[in-house]
């Protein structure tokens, strides 16, 4: 340890109001490594996820929903999309991005993937929400319930264990990542969610508004990105 090292570590103990330091006379021998538990059930998969959310009325969005809208597609996906929460049709259906942002999606997916010649349909990847059931009048979800139900979300993620995960939309993005940037800063460059690479683009209900030409280009471009580095 050096002088400055020293320094700081005796400002820091005087900073706590410890006074005096004995130093050992014998070499202790060292504590064994604790192997703390994991988080994350062993065995997990997404039958068991789905089982424990159950009936789900851990937090006030249970009140308005008609149906809980856990996830859909390959559960050995390489490829996980996420978005915000569910709307009106999805909540109807139980079936995530059924309604016009999602029809958009599948065709961002099966589009791109035959232009760039990645025999990819919708049902290969697998897509899920922050949270599972709808927000009141598709409001953004509130940090208490994005953290109630983010802790299935991460446990979903956990089981298919992805290649790759795209976050479509700020909240998605917040979800995974923390921090307080938009997706005009995170997007075009890849992040990670643990140890998954994760990149982030538009949700597609943004790019349905017919002032966002250029978040289209920009979402397809994304989108080729996160192809090439997972298919090819």
């Amino acid at each position: 340890m050096s002088p400055d090292e020293l320094r700081s570590r005796l400002e820091f103990y005087r900073d706590l109001g410890i006074k005096e330091i004995y130093r050992r006379q014998q070499p202790v021998a060292p504590m064994p490594e604790i192997e703390l538990p994991s988080l994350i059930p062993a065995g997990d998969t997404l039958d068991v996820i789905c089982s424990d959310i159950g009936d789900c009325t851990r937090c006030r969005l249970h009140k308005g929903r008609n149906k809980i809208v856990f996830g859909v597609g390959n559960p050995e996906a390489k490829l996980v999309f996420v978005g915000e929460g569910p709307g009106a049709d999805e909540d109807a259906q139980g079936i995530p991005f059924v309604g016009r942002a999602g029809q958009l999606l599948t065709q961002m997916i099966e589009n791109t993937s035959a232009k760039e010649g990645i025999p990819l349909k919708r049902a290969d990847v697998y897509i899920c929400n922050v949270v599972k059931c709808r927000p009141p009048e598709n409001r953004t979800p509130e940090p208490d319930e994005m953290e109630i139900c983010g802790q299935f979300l991460f446990r979903q993620l956990s089981a298919i264990k992805p290649k790759a995960i795209c976050a479509l939309g700020s909240t998605a993005a917040k979800a995974l990542l923390g921090g307080k940037d938009g997706v005009t800063r995170l997007r075009g460059k890849w992040h990670k969610w643990r140890d998954i690479p994760l990149m982030v683009t538009y949700h597609p209900s943004y790019l349905l508004r017919p002032y966002n030409q250029n978040a289209k280009r920009e979402a397809w471009e994304d989108l080729k990105m996160v192809l090439h580095f997972v298919y090819d």
